[in-house]
């Protein structure tokens, strides 16, 4: 595959080992030759590094099986999850997840991906809902484009949202990017 079709979560060949893409932006500095920037996160060790790869560079993507895995509780920093197909429970370190950790609530289903019968992370839909658990006080005089306050959802993660979003609230969120996208219909 190209390097310009890198996207967050791909698994890559880069060096003789595998490596999850964690970030991969597109760069075009003025005159000179596109580029994609991409931080990289060793599968083995959960090493990181950023690399710049011409937009017309090949990189061998992995070929990943997934399965339906349910989360069942975080501990120590691993999260334990059941295959909802045979009932088998494993962990998976907290790092592997990337940003997908502060968005699992106990029982939701992931789809799982595994390399080699090993559990490389999960994949995360671009939108999910959650509840707002606490939420700065909103600024009155703020207008609704420009202004952005902080709000923790029920996963304990904090997120910028715009500052008529209350506690109480059901909001939409992108868990690749941390983006607010909108309030959930109805409460």
């Amino acid at each position: 595959m190209k390097a310009n079709d890198l996207r967050p979560g791909h698994i890559v060949i880069f060096e003789g080992d595998q490596y999850r893409v964690a970030e991969a932006s597109h760069r075009s500095p003025g005159n000179k030759r596109a580029f994609i920037q991409v931080r990289l996160m060793r599968l083995k060790d959960g090493i990181q590094r950023e690399y710049k790869f011409s937009s017309t560079e090949e990189v061998e993507k992995v070929v990943l099986e997934t399965h339906e895995m349910q989360f069942l509780y975080q501990e120590q920093g691993h999260y334990h999850f059941m295959d909802v197909e045979n009932y088998e429970q494993m962990s998976i370190d907290g790092t592997q997840l990337g940003n997908g950790a502060h968005y699992l609530l106990p029982n939701a289903v992931v789809q799982m991906t595994f390399f080699e019968n090993k559990p490389t992370g999960i994949d995360l839909p671009s939108s999910l809902d959650f509840l707002v658990i606490d939420a700065e006080p909103g600024i009155r005089t703020a207008t609704a484009s420009a202004s952005y306050k902080n709000a923790k959802i029920e996963t304990g993660h904090t997120i910028k949202v715009p500052q008529f979003v209350e506690v109480g609230d059901r909001i939409k969120v992108n868990p690749n990017t941390d983006e607010y996208l909108e309030r959930s219909k109805g409460k």
